[in-house]
Order: C-alpha cells, then sequence, then structure tokens
C-alpha cells in the first residue's frame, strides 16, 4: 500500500520538518492563550500547524512522501 519512495536524506528532512512545525504550533498556543497576539484563525493555525506536522513525521517514519506518490518530484 504505502511504497518506501523517501531515502534517508528524505526521510531526515521531513521528521526535522515535523518536528519544527509542531514546535512552532505550541509556541503559538501560547501566544494566543496568553493574549500575547490575537487574529480570528489563530486556533486553527495552530490545529493545522500540528496536523502537517504530525503528517510530515508519519511520513518520515513511514518512508513514503504523498508528493512523490502523485508523480511529482522533489529535490529530495
Amino acid at each position: 500500500m504505502l511504497e518506501c519512495n523517501l531515502d534517508a536524506k528524505g526521510k531526515a528532512a521531513r521528521l526535522l520538518g515535523g518536528i519544527a512545525s509542531i514546535v512552532g504550533a505550541l509556541v503559538l498556543a501560547a501566544l494566543l492563550a496568553t493574549d500575547t497576539i490575537a487574529f480570528g484563525l489563530g486556533w486553527y493555525a495552530v490545529a493545522g500547524a500540528v496536523f502537517g506536522g504530525a503528517f510530515a513525521i508519519f511520513e518520515a517514519r513511514a518512508g513514503w512522501c504523498i508528493i512523490r506518490a502523485m508523480g511529482i518530484k522533489t529535490p529530495l
């Protein structure tokens, strides 16, 4: 089903990107929770960043990239 289409560099890049996204989401959530910043869709941005980061970590773990599976070439 999920055929491995990533090498070690691609897995590492997706893992680091996923972790960075989740850390960024936590920082944004803290800023929103303390009313340091406020904008209407802030919590949706947090949810999107967490979902995106978790999906990138899943891709790294599985060795599979959805973009490559659709036939689009990526540099890593």
